[in-house]
């Protein structure tokens, strides 16, 4: 499940520059040919020439040589268009640092199992360890128990740096699960233990 990106350069009133709606669907197959997600977009003014910030990702995650093939690959895209470029720019591929926001379904799907910290629009802060996914929500484990979170009613959520291995307990849990958000695992477990 890729979706096209949410953010791009913005003009004044917080609509998407043309350009970068232009150069979108370019990107977007350059990157897609060497087995990547496009991520972000974001093409910006830098002085005299542009800077055009490319992220790629994967549900694998992304290896150095692979940000370099995309990188070749999105130079040659860009040079075959250099009429919507109208001139010099300069080219920014990487993959997301672990700082990302979570902000859509396939971030959350591929931060399976990863300590998550979730600012919501309403209530107190969440820390918990990432569940099953689907369009509208996430599975949390927070406190040894899975809570629902719906996407929208998020304000911020980012991975956590971990520096031990998960528990072995919150691991297991998890992958009881049977892939759908909205399944109690945790009652599952209670029904085991007895």
């Amino acid at each position: 499940m890729s979706s096209p990106p949410s953010r791009g350069e913005h003009d004044s009133r917080g609509a998407r520059n043309q350009l970068t709606v232009q150069l979108e669907p370019v990107v977007q197959e350059a990157v897609r040919n060497v087995g990547l997600d496009l991520d972000l977009l974001d093409v910006q003014q830098a002085g005299r020439r542009r800077l055009v910030k490319v992220v790629v990702d994967s549900d694998d995650g992304v290896e150095l040589d692979q940000v370099a093939e995309a990188s070749r690959a999105v130079a040659t895209a860009l040079d075959a268009h250099d009429h919507l470029m109208a001139g010099p720019y300069t080219l920014e591929v990487t993959s997301p640092g672990v700082d990302r926001p979570l902000t859509r379904p396939v971030h959350w799907r591929r931060a399976r199992f990863r300590l998550v910290r979730i600012r919501p629009t309403e209530g107190a802060e969440i820390v918990g360890r990432v569940g099953a996914s689907d369009d509208t929500g996430v599975e949390v484990l927070v406190d040894g128990a899975l809570r629902r979170i719906e996407y929208r009613t998020v304000e911020r959520a980012a991975v956590e740096v971990e520096f031990r291995q998960p528990p072995a307990e919150e691991m297991a849990l998890l992958e009881r699960g049977d892939g759908t958000p909205g399944h109690d695992a945790t009652q599952e477990t209670k029904e085991e233990s007895r």
